[in-house]
């Protein structure tokens, strides 16, 4: 194993789980301006890095490749969906429900395959989706509702993770992101003009310290991408599979103990139900010397 390797997971991850501290200290920016603002800046970042990077080429090549732009447009949207759900759920104090989202990702990326690419489950892998269904329905009769921000968080980065996989090892990521922010660029200036017609931008209206946060969105989506993507050169995929999990245990900490958000007995029970699935699902994987899809390894935070 690569200690390298291990030190870009860890920081690639461990990013990714303080995601939420960043949106805390945008406010009062909303979810919408955040997303869309996240769109451009990325775009932008993105630019200057290819340039940087003398990577243009490359990217000319992807483009030339009509399947795949097509491809990333509609992993572009998805994951544009994802953001949006994530940041609402983030600004709504709903921490623990995003992080539950991530948490059951693995076990719907798992039912995806089955579903959209007709893969065979074992036993154990049936049980460990059988028991996160239950934590659903605990969930359910805990929230009152179901937690619709984390299901539609599972399975729209689940989706996310199938379009990407369709595409296959064509795609770097930088050539990736590039893409799919420049098919959201329309859609995010629409989204930002709508906004402060209604509402009002924030934007460049609260605190200088407040607008550096926001043009620091491209660098905060794309930095943690690339340390994934270094990360995922050096070590075994097994080693990505665990590392995944780093991300909304952070997320879970902050919300439950920083955050101090309502974790009653049915939450603790369905929580600890997901937990157990992840156990059974990892340990099978460790066992059988598989690990989950790489493209189902970058979180869409």
């Amino acid at each position: 194993m690569s200690r390298s390797g291990l030190v870009y997971g860890l920081l690639a991850y461990g990013l990714w789980g303080f995601i939420p501290v960043y949106f805390i200290a945008v406010a009062p920016t909303g979810a919408f301006e955040i997303v869309a603002l996240r769109v451009v800046c990325s775009l932008v970042f993105c630019v200057i890095l290819v340039a940087a990077t003398r990577t243009l080429s490359g990217l000319v090549a992807l483009l030339r490749q009509r399947r795949v732009v097509l491809a990333m447009g509609l992993a572009g949207l998805i994951i544009y969906l994802n953001w949006q759900v994530y940041a609402y759920g983030i600004l709504s104090d709903r921490v623990l429900e995003a992080a539950l989202g991530y948490f059951i990702n693995p076990i719907v990326t798992v039912l995806l395959g089955v579903i959209f690419l007709r893969e065979r489950l074992r036993l154990v892998q049936w049980i460990a989706i059988a028991i996160s269904a239950v934590a659903v329905v605990i969930l359910a009769v805990g929230y009152g509702t179901l937690p619709w921000i984390s299901l539609a968080l599972a399975f729209t980065f689940g989706i996310y993770g199938l379009i990407k996989k369709q595409v296959g090892g064509r795609v770097d990521a930088v050539g990736g992101l590039t893409i799919e922010t420049a098919w959201l660029t329309p859609i995010a200036v629409v989204q930002l003009i709508v906004v402060g017609a209604t509402s009002g931008l924030t934007f460049g209206h609260i605190s200088g310290w407040h607008t550096v946060l926001l043009l620091c969105s491209g660098v905060i989506t794309a930095v943690p991408l690339l340390f994934f993507a270094a990360a995922a050169r050096r070590l075994p995929l097994t080693y990505i599979g665990l590392l995944q999990y780093l991300a909304p245990v952070l997320q879970f900490v902050f919300g439950a103990f920083i955050l101090d958000e309502p974790m009653p007995p049915e939450r603790w029970i369905g929580f600890g139900l997901v937990w157990f699935a992840l156990v059974i699902l990892t340990v099978d994987m460790l066992a059988s010397g598989r690990a989950p899809r790489k493209v189902s390894l970058e979180p869409a935070t």
